[in-house]
């Protein structure tokens, strides 16, 4: 009998033989234990003892995280993650019942890609997050401060001049690698302030001008802070208040997903038909880390995979805050 233990034991053994078989029994543990996925599933008309494969796996729209308590089984959160909005936008809660699950698995993932993260230290300019409750994003990158046994790894909200000269000198002393992890808009205002060169420092940027500037297409953005900043590619960090998981561009502008996250495209036109490789598509995403709520989601993003499973994020679906939220109401 499949239970919350039996997922955590064999997260960090998946891989490309094994997904599969382990995303089905999940598929059919949360189809009995999660009541919104199951009642999503009855109005689907959708037997899950006759889904054998996984691209037959029916995806949980994300605005459910906006209407419903979406978790497996019976238990009491330890953390609620919430999304960042504008006035009068209904934000989506991630509820999580266990914190330090949530902090070991970004960690793993951070881990797969970058390597120790003792080896740098983390300037965190995220003024947005910082200035409300709930952030998983901050959650994470605490944890990572923490975690990187540095002195001078910190957050950053409105010192930018402090965050200059912490930078220049890091990058003068060369101890450790260096990780700038900044939202979009505050990166862009940095770049603004002045010309600096932080090469060989990582410059990651985690998306989203929330409401303070005017939107960019991700390429023009890059090119700015390439531009301003003076390195050869900016780095890039997708993840959402709805997942465990992260995965990362490592300056190519395609993202690289952990073994236990997969990316899935779908027909923009047909929410149940799958997109051919290389076609613009809706990013589906499965995250085995997600045990605790639903593996399964179906984003308003619009993406791209490429052969080797990496995906690139396109934008925004139109109309994407009412679409798909209709079926539990």
């Amino acid at each position: 009998m499949d239970t919350f233990k039996s997922f955590e034991d064999v997260l960090y053994k998946v891989n490309d033989k094994n997904f599969e078989d382990i995303a089905l029994r999940l598929f059919r543990f949360q189809a009995k234990e999660n009541v919104v996925y199951k009642e999503f599933l009855t109005h689907l008309g959708c037997d899950p003892t006759q889904i054998v494969r996984l691209q037959e796996i029916p995806f949980l729209p994300i605005s459910f995280f906006k209407s419903h308590v979406v978790k497996t089984g019976t238990w009491l959160p330890q953390r609620v993650f919430t999304s960042s909005g504008t006035t009068g936008v209904i934000t989506s809660r991630h509820e999580v019942p266990d914190l330090s699950f949530y902090l070991t698995n970004s960690e793993k993932a951070f881990t797969y890609f970058f390597g120790p993260i003792r080896d740098y230290h983390i300037l965190a300019l995220l003024p947005s997050y910082l200035e409300r409750e709930g952030s998983s994003l901050v959650a994470m990158a605490d944890y990572f401060i923490s975690r990187s046994e540095s002195a001078h790894s910190d957050f950053y909200l409105n010192n930018q001049s402090e965050l200059i000269d912490q930078l220049l000198k890091l990058k003068k002393e060369g101890s450790k690698k260096i990780l700038l992890l900044g939202v979009s808009f505050a990166l862009l205002e940095l770049a603004e302030t002045s010309s600096l060169n932080l090469s060989d420092v990582i410059v990651m940027e985690t998306g989203g001008m929330k409401g303070r500037r005017k939107e960019l297409v991700r390429e023009e953005l890059h090119q700015i802070l390439c531009r301003r900043l003076n390195v050869k590619s900016v780095f890039s960090e997708y993840g959402m208040t709805e997942l465990m998981s992260q995965a990362y561009s490592l300056g190519e502008g395609c993202y690289n997903c952990p073994p236990w996250l997969r990316i899935v495209l779908r027909d923009i036109n047909d929410p149940f038909a799958l997109e051919k490789q290389g076609k613009v598509g809706g990013i589906n995403i499965i995250d085995l880390a997600n045990f605790y709520s639903c593996a399964f989601i179906e984003t308003h993003d619009l993406g791209r995979k490429a052969q080797n499973g990496s995906f690139e994020v396109l934008g925004r679906m139109d109309n994407s805050d009412v679409r798909g939220c209709n079926l539990l109401i």
